[in-house]
């Protein structure tokens, strides 16, 4: 009998840059908000998997109404967000007890599929941490900023072959993630693996999915309404 699975929902951010009238975590894509559609992929990858969704203070009440009107049926802890992400998983990290994996997935990636999500909880009972990554296939330059200009750094350059892009969910045995946890803040804490990697534990690696990109800007909704379309036909 493995660990008890774990998903702890980061949804706690205003979305300021989609230029919405709700945080992009509420806006509907194909009939659903973005959230709903995150959860369901965990919900379909694991059943019985348990839920911690993390939000604004301010929008708990909001979710809580969306669920009942929408019957979306899920069992799920609301917590808090914090003043910064990390804030967030700490508060999050709470609810979640020893012995467990525990995976911590951005809730505006909805485009993930149930198979990565049980192929990485399949591999991160022997892994305990785990992190998923895709290949940088863009020609990369070194830029400086030069007033409003963007300039050549003359003798650098960058080698793509060894760049990769870090996604979410990042999985994690239960024990190792709560004691990174404890560490002081710092600003180049920028996801969980940063986190870890600081506490002193080594980080594994898999491969992730190129469409399992983060809703940021309403170009980035377009372009999972079309992603959507294409899956429909």
């Amino acid at each position: 009998m493995g660990r008890r699975k774990y998903v702890i929902i980061m949804a706690a951010g205003s979305g300021t840059r989609m230029g919405a009238e709700v945080p992009k975590q509420f806006i509907e894509l194909g009939g659903k908000a973005i959230l709903q559609r995150t959860i369901e992929i965990f919900l379909d990858a694991c059943p019985g998997i348990s839920v911690v969704t993390v939000l604004p203070e301010d929008h708990m009440t909001y979710w809580r109404n969306y669920c009942l009107e929408r019957n979306f049926i899920c069992p799920q802890v609301l917590v808090k967000g914090g003043i910064t992400r990390f804030h967030s998983v700490r508060n999050a990290l709470e609810k979640i007890p020893e012995g467990a994996v525990v995976a911590v997935h951005d809730g505006v990636r909805p485009l993930l599929t149930p198979g990565m999500v049980s192929r990485m909880f399949e591999e991160a009972e022997n892994t305990p941490a785990l992190i998923p990554v895709v290949p940088c296939v863009d020609t990369m330059r070194v830029l400086h900023r030069n007033g409003d200009m963007l300039e050549t750094v003359p003798g650098a350059s960058v080698d793509r072959s060894v760049l990769f892009g870090v996604q979410t969910p990042q999985i994690f045995h239960s024990e190792i993630l709560k004691a990174a946890y404890s560490l002081p803040y710092e600003t180049s804490f920028t996801d969980d693996a940063s986190v870890v990697e600081k506490y002193g534990k080594n980080l594994s690696y898999t491969m992730g999915e190129r469409f399992n990109i983060k809703m940021t800007t309403k170009d980035d909704l377009l372009f999972a309404r079309a992603i959507m379309s294409i899956s429909a036909e």
